[in-house]
């Protein structure tokens, strides 16, 4: 078995360029998954006048379902009360935008991010302008 090295002590500059790391880490991951959560669906929109309107057709239906199709329809009411729910959380995009333009272009460079990944992922050409990433890299 080898001998150990004796442990050296973290300098203060090393420490601090890994939290600077984890800060650019968060930011970028954060504003993504926002971005994610956030994305246009495809197929017809649901607003709140369609999903109480199904609603309602639910309720007036449960009652004289089979008990097959009542469980159905009782997790239908279920998805779309959720749906609804999650329609009147708003997520504010502005203060996670405002991370990730100061830390993407460090974030980018040191892990050779290049502007069309950027873009594949979904961040806006807007965004990217504002964090000081270019085309040309």
């Amino acid at each position: 078995m080898a001998p150990r090295t004796k442990k050296t002590a973290m300098t203060d500059a090393h420490k601090q360029a890994l939290a600077e790391g984890r800060a650019q880490s968060k930011a970028v991951r954060d504003y993504l998954e926002a971005l994610e959560a956030n994305r246009p669906r495809r197929g017809r929109k649901r607003t709140p006048q369609s999903i109480n309107k199904r609603l309602a057709a639910i309720e007036e239906s449960i009652t004289t379902a089979t008990i097959t199709t009542r469980l159905n329809l009782v997790q239908e009411r279920q998805n779309l009360l959720n749906a609804l729910a999650a329609m009147q959380v708003k997520t504010d995009l502005s203060g996670l935008e405002k991370a990730f333009v100061k830390h993407a272009k460090a974030y980018g460079l040191n892990k050779g991010i290049a502007y069309s990944s950027w873009r594949s992922v979904g961040v806006p050409a807007e965004v990217l302008q504002k964090a000081g990433i270019t085309r040309a890299g």
